[in-house]
This record gives C-alpha cells, sequence and structure tokens, in this order.
C-alpha cells in the first residue's frame, strides 16, 4: 500500500486564523449592561441642576471654561459608578467572567482617567477649594442612599430623594466653579433644585402605589403624605423668599409641577404608562430648569 505525500502546494497553504468571536445579541446586551448607568431618571436630576448652576453663575460674570471640565469630570464620574460597581461584584449586573472583569476594568481606567485630567486644573494651585466640601456632602449622601436601599422597600422611596440631594449638588458646584464663590445663591439653587427633585421622585411613587387608585378617597388614602408634601414645598418656598434668600420671580418655575400634582386627585383613572410618565417628567425637568433660570436671571 502506497502511501502518498501531501503536494507542496498543499503543505505550503497556510492556515486561516480564526478570528475573534462574535457576541450574540444577549451577550453584547449584557456587556452594554456591565458598563452602562441604568438609572434613567437620575441623568435628569444630575443635569438640570448643573446647566441651572452652571447659566445662573455665568450670567454673573462666571467664566466658562471651568464649567466644561466640572461638566466633563461630573459625567464621568456618574457614568464610573456603574463598570465600577460591576468590576467589583456589588451592582445590579455583576462580572461573572475574566473577560467581563477586563471589559468593565477598561472603562474603570478610562472614567477615572478622564475625571482625573478635568479636575485637575480646577483645583490647580488650590483653587476652589469649596468643592471638596461639596464631594464630601454627595458622597456622604450617596453612603446614605446605599444604607436606607438595604433596609428593604419601606425605605426606597426615602432612599431616592437622599440620592437626589447628592445629585443636586451639580447646581453650587458649577455655579461655584463660574464665579469662584460659594455664596447665597449657590445654596438656593441646590435647595431648589433637591426640592423639585424630590417633588418628582415622590410623585413618580404615588403613580405607582396608586395606579388603580379610583376617586378622591382612594386616591387622598394612597397620596395623602404627598398632597402634605406639596404643602411643604409651597411653605418652605414663600419662606426662602421672605428671607430673601430666594428670587420671587423663581416660585414660577414650581407652577407645573404643583399644578399636576394637585390635578391627579382629581383625575379619572388611567393606565400607568411608566415610558409615558418618565418623558412627561422629564419634560417637567426641562421646563422647571428654563423657568428657574429666567427667574435668577430677571431678579439680578
Amino acid at each position: 500500500m502506497q502511501v502518498h505525500a501531501p503536494s507542496p502546494a498543499a503543505s505550503s497553504v497556510p492556515k486561516q486564523a480564526e478570528g475573534p468571536t462574535k457576541l450574540t445579541i444577549p451577550q453584547q446586551e449584557r456587556r452594554r449592561a456591565l458598563v452602562v448607568p441604568r438609572e434613567h431618571g437620575a441623568w435628569g436630576m444630575l443635569l438640570v441642576p448643573l446647566v441651572t448652576g452652571a447659566v445662573v453663575g455665568l450670567e454673573r460674570g462666571g467664566s466658562v471654561v471651568p464649567v466644561l471640565l466640572l461638566t466633563t469630570a461630573v459625567l464621568a464620574l456618574f457614568w464610573l459608578r456603574t463598570p465600577a460597581e460591576s468590576w467589583l461584584g456589588i451592582g445590579a449586573v455583576r462580572a461573572q467572567t475574566l473577560e467581563e472583569r477586563r471589559h468593565a476594568g477598561k472603562f474603570v481606567l478610562l472614567l477615572s482617567a478622564i475625571v482625573s485630567i478635568s479636575l485637575m486644573p480646577l483645583f490647580w494651585q488650590g483653587r476652589n477649594r469649596a468643592l471638596l466640601g461639596l464631594g464630601v456632602a454627595a458622597a456622604v449622601a450617596f453612603a446614605a442612599q446605599v444604607l436606607l436601599k438595604k433596609m428593604g422597600r419601606t425605605t426606597r422611596m426615602m432612599a431616592e430623594v437622599v440620592g437626589a440631594v447628592a445629585l443636586t449638588a451639580t447646581a453650587p458646584a458649577a455655579y461655584c466653579v463660574a464665579t469662584r464663590r460659594l455664596d447665597v445663591t449657590a445654596w438656593a439653587l441646590w435647595l431648589v433644585n433637591w426640592l423639585f427633585a424630590a417633588n418628582q421622585v415622590h410623585y413618580v411613587w404615588l403613580r405607582i402605589r396608586g395606579a388603580r387608585a379610583s376617586g378622591w378617597a382612594e386616591k387622598f388614602t394612597v397620596g395623602w403624605s404627598f398632597l402634605a408634601g406639596q404643602i411643604l414645598l409651597v411653605g418652605v418656598l414663600v419662606f426662602a423668599c421672605y428671607l430673601r434668600r430666594l428670587p420671587a420671580l423663581a416660585l414660577i418655575s414650581f407652577a407645573p409641577i404643583l399644578f399636576r400634582g394637585s390635578v391627579w386627585f382629581a383625575k379619572r383613572p388611567q393606565p400607568l404608562v411608566v415610558r409615558r410618565l418618565g418623558w412627561t417628567e422629564l419634560v417637567h425637568a426641562v421646563v422647571f430648569g428654563v423657568l428657574l433660570i429666567a427667574g435668577f436671571g430677571v431678579a439680578r
């Protein structure tokens, strides 16, 4: 029996290298969930205060370059939380394989570098030291939010309200870097942005809990605490204006949410569409920001 040797032409053909394995759609979605923030509502709570603080600061003679640096750092920091939690294995979506850990780790390193590069000029030669205090306050609020979440479902709404304290700290921070001062206006911007965010959080929870409530009696039973919060909100705003810590025209920015919150008790029952509710609240946030900036601008 003869054994035929392979021809030179056949032996000289190199084997094709195997390319990278193509990820399936579920795998792509999981990789995205490991590194992309999922709290869509939190983006609004973060950006609207940032824009209001920045615009009011610029209107009062501030500089735009520090605001751009702070904006970059804030967005990177907020984004950094998701891949960091995935990499550490403490987030809602956790890295389970070595490849997933590397994927999350790349984003952690990249975003950390962006934060460092953005913050370095802001703190150069001891400038903007007040930001450190705001950063500590935000960190404490986030820590309190984590503890409240661990206490169970009954404290979940309160956890979101406390977390809003940290997110809305971008308002005084943006005003501070623009004007290089942390004055009464900065604190007023923080207060009103947090009050607005807290009202939004409470309203969303009200709509979820009261999705099947019909009639004034049932709605009042479900939402009496929200109604009391609306009254308290008006009282705080009026008192701040009385002390001349808040421009009277800034009160107009709260009119749309106070109206929509009160009207819900008189509306007929409607099916809850969460996506539509989210978009509606986003519109309210944009309107609030525009009216708030106008109120502070006219009051100069």
